[in-house]
């Protein structure tokens, strides 16, 4: 059993994390061994891992590259030495041996609280703390409050009228029983066909007497390409680790490969169609970044997009299938697109069935399956592969309040206001990890939750080596973050699909772009130079007071400077 930390050992401590997946383990080590504070995290589930704790389906994997998808030299070059990667795509299985092997050996687990909610965050004006309430009663202070809750946290289970009255077996892929789930013999219905619904539907296939899996929207799925990782696979990643690392904090999606400075439309098509043949072949979303336009120019994404449904046709029988499969109503890319090991193939399964709820929409779950406006397909279990309430949904849950008792969710009332995606006015000492409005989901994870790791440290030491105590955004700053997201957003063909992106799988969620578009090495460099230039934009003090800061623009100067550079080459 591991540790759960004593839960009434202080009730006073220098920083408060919720989450103890990536995020809340870098920023323990970081709060705790590097700045010397005194940390707790506390989080709902009974181990760490977030996400691959209760991710737990048939087929769930990381579909970033396990070699990249890990922390990075920046936490230690000994653990890129000692833990080697078995397969290119980890599962689940391995990713959270793998997590629970870096608080083992980083001692982390005496520091986490586990199997504890937090219910209440809120600010206190006259000491300058937030006071942190659980579910048990308990309740704690500190001077930083820091959100890891991940940004895939908060289930959807969309509220189907009949839901409950299904009288099988009912799952949500966020939420598997860690004992798991034998289909054998069952009839099983699979609502949903995004990242989480594309793995488990070829798991679930090869045990079931029948599938019946009911898309609204297709996707452009990407071939993954998993493997197992040799020898020497792991020999040359271990001796290049430097270099891969140095280039994942220097591209846009933190990925250690580049996207050319060409567009799609500047090559013949034979050629075109090679460099995506290739990408194809190598896996991954190497595809994404063969070209520099494929998000900004409509022609140039069409020119992916027919090469996905040419894909999509070689690999299914039946025609008319395939086309159920090909989207048509999005750019590629404007949704997340999933990795595929196997799914096109399990719909020539004569045990899986293609139901188009986008043409016949489910009415109603019944006693005994799902009926759409055709047919009611009678089934032992339903999977919802419905996805989560995405960015926003779990910082929601904790019932973060900031000065004069406003909320965090009446705040964002009508869409997310931060200054960088990492703070918001109003409420000092506030650090959301991979919040919304940065890079966050539109990058590989770990990269991007290690930039804002370091910056929120290097903050807090920039803070203590003055004798300061206090950060907080102004407002004018987080409205000119706010204009400069949008403007970004804009200039993408982004807004042009409903998806978890932009919020449009959460009936009543305003929609936004939720994560920033303009590139995590972009980021990176606007992140440096606010800090660099005396944090840009907040205004520091103590004990809660704010006194001093000034507002020059840096961020939006910084990318206009970058843009301009990048136009010039």
């Amino acid at each position: 059993m591991r540790s759960t930390g004593a839960k009434n050992e202080t009730q006073v401590f220098d920083a408060v994390v919720v989450g103890a997946g990536f995020s809340g383990l870098y920023m323990l080590h970081r709060l705790r061994d590097t700045l010397g504070l005194r940390a707790r995290v506390f989080d709902v589930a009974a181990d760490v891992g977030g996400t691959w704790y209760w991710n737990r389906y048939p087929g769930a994997r990381c579909d970033s590259e396990s070699y990249f998808y890990s922390f990075s030299d920046r936490l230690s070059d000994e653990l890129l030495e000692e833990w080697t990667w078995s397969e290119r795509f980890a599962g689940q299985p391995e990713i959270l041996s793998y997590l629970q092997h870096v608080a083992e050996r980083f001692d982390l687990y005496k520091d986490i609280q586990f199997e504890t909610e937090v219910v209440a965050a809120e600010y206190d004006e006259s000491t300058g703390r937030w006071t942190v309430r659980t579910r048990d009663g308990n309740e704690v202070t500190a001077t930083y409050f820091i959100t890891a809750v991940g940004c895939l946290s908060t289930t959807n289970l969309p509220d189907f009228p009949g839901r409950d009255s299904f009288r099988g077996r009912w799952y949500h892929t966020g939420l598997w029983p860690h004992e798991g789930v034998d289909f054998t013999g069952q009839r099983v219905a699979v609502i949903g066909t995004g990242a989480t619904g594309v793995q488990a539907i070829p798991e679930i296939a090869q045990q079931a007497e029948h599938v019946h899996v009911l898309q609204r929207t297709p996707n452009y799925d990407i071939a993954g390409g998993n493997r197992p990782m040799s020898a020497e696979d792991g020999r040359a990643i271990k001796d290049n680790y430097r270099e891969i690392w140095r280039t994942t904090r220097e591209t846009g999606f933190g990925f250690p490969y580049r996207t050319p400075e060409r567009t799609a439309l500047s090559v013949p098509d034979e050629e075109r169609q090679r460099i995506y043949a290739e990408a194809w072949e190598r896996g991954g979303f190497r595809l994404g970044t063969t070209f520099s336009d494929l998000l900004q120019d409509e022609a140039a994404n069409e020119t992916a997009a027919e090469f996905l449904r040419a894909r999509i046709r070689d690999k299914v029988r039946d025609p008319e299938v395939a086309e159920l499969l090909s989207p048509r109503d999005h750019p590629f890319f404007t949704k997340r697109p999933p990795l595929e090991n196997g799914y096109y193939e399990t719909f020539n399964r004569e045990n899986v069935t293609l139901v188009d709820v986008r043409e016949a929409p489910i009415q109603e779950i019944t006693e005994t399956g799902v009926r759409t406006a055709d047919a009611e397909y009678e089934v032992d279990s339903i999977v919802y592969a419905t996805g989560f309430d995405a960015m926003t949904g779990t910082l929601f849950k904790l019932g973060i309040r900031g000065r004069r008792g406003i909320g965090l969710e009446e705040k964002w009332a009508e869409g997310p206001s931060s200054y960088l995606g990492l703070t918001t006015h109003g409420f000092p000492n506030l650090f959301m990890i991979t919040g919304p409005q940065s890079p966050s989901v539109l990058t590989n994870m770990p990269v991007a939750i290690e930039q804002h790791v370091d910056w929120i440290t290097d903050c807090l030491r920039h803070l203590r080596d003055r004798g300061l105590d206090t950060i907080e955004p102004l407002p004018e700053a987080e409205r000119d973050w706010v204009d400069h997201h949008n403007e970004v957003t804009e200039t993408t063909l982004l807004p042009r699909a409903n998806s978890w992106w932009v919020g449009a799988n959460i009936p009543g969620k305003p929609r936004r772009l939720y994560p920033y578009v303009g590139g995590l090495d972009v980021y990176r460099q606007i992140c440096d130079r606010i800090a660099a230039d005396g944090y840009d934009g907040f205004a520091l003090g103590t004990s809660g007071a704010t006194t001093t800061g000034g507002f020059n623009g840096v961020a939006r100067a910084t990318f206009d400077e970058l843009a301009a550079a990048a136009a010039a080459t």
